[in-house]
């Protein structure tokens, strides 16, 4: 079987954490990576310790009319900025499908990569791991079940994080819930950490998500793209994903 081919737009931090996995994984190949600069000659392989050559760095003035014709791939995923969207636009008409996992996005961007899904197959999921979207899922089938229990959200995160969780804010999103009952701690080099916490009549429930490496992002990604590049034109999100493998998997007694 063909490897899907992916292009990665963002290599800081977390893009290298992710180029790493697809690196690693046997059903991907990553053909190409954007970022601020172009190496020459360089590629993510070689940045990230490894002696092939894989994921050709671009940068993104390279950008111009016929790159993704000329350097063609299975799928995008995208872990650099919100003003990156306008530069895949291509990609989009020429019906590559996308993953965006960006957290940052003003109305207009979301406005255009919503555009996208009338060509192409979009994926947008401001925190792309797998674990968070069940959790995310489990809160709204227990808040149905027990519509009248106290919720409170308690999101824990590195101590430089000075603004509140994207994530914790889509949890409330869904829940139906205000700002003040989400609560910030801000402790050592936590990567992420989200409790939702039910109150009942004499018994409490908790939900946990937490996140230990950052290596969750690039798996998330990964089976993301692998869903995506099967699917018609259209806007997704790893939400909608999560909730159709509880529908197939609810046990029946």
């Amino acid at each position: 079987m063909d490897k899907i081919k992916v292009g990665l737009f963002g290599f800081g931090k977390t893009g290298k954490i992710v180029a790493n996995k697809i690196i690693d994984e046997s059903e991907c190949l990553l053909e190409w990576v954007i970022r601020r600069h172009k190496e020459e000659d360089k590629y993510a392989s070689q940045l990230l310790g490894y002696e092939f050559k894989q994921g050709k760095i671009w940068g993104k003035d390279d950008i111009t009319g016929g790159f993704f014709r000329e350097n063609p791939v299975d799928v995008i995923i995208d872990f650099s900025s919100s003003k990156a969207v306008y530069e895949y636009y291509e990609a989009a008409q020429l019906g590559i499908p996308i993953v965006s996992a960006i957290s940052k996005y003003d109305q207009a961007d979301l406005d255009v990569l919503k555009s996208y899904s009338v060509k192409t197959a979009v994926l947008h999921s401001p925190n792309i791991t797998v674990g968070i979207n069940i959790l995310m899922v489990a809160a709204q089938i227990l808040q149905n079940i027990a519509p009248h229990a106290d919720i409170e959200i308690v999101e824990e995160h590195f101590k430089e994080k000075k603004e509140v969780s994207g994530t914790a804010k889509k949890l409330a999103e869904v829940l139906s819930l205000q700002p003040h009952n989400i609560h910030s701690i801000r402790v050592g080099k936590t990567i992420g950490k989200h409790k939702i916490i039910f109150g009942l009549p004499n018994q409490t429930l908790r939900l946990i998500h937490e996140s230990v490496d950052r290596a969750a992002f690039g798996q998330g990604a990964i089976f993301a793209a692998k869903f995506l590049i099967k699917q018609s034109p259209g806007l997704y999100s790893m939400e909608k994903i999560v909730t159709e493998m509880f529908k197939k998997n609810i046990p029946v007694y």
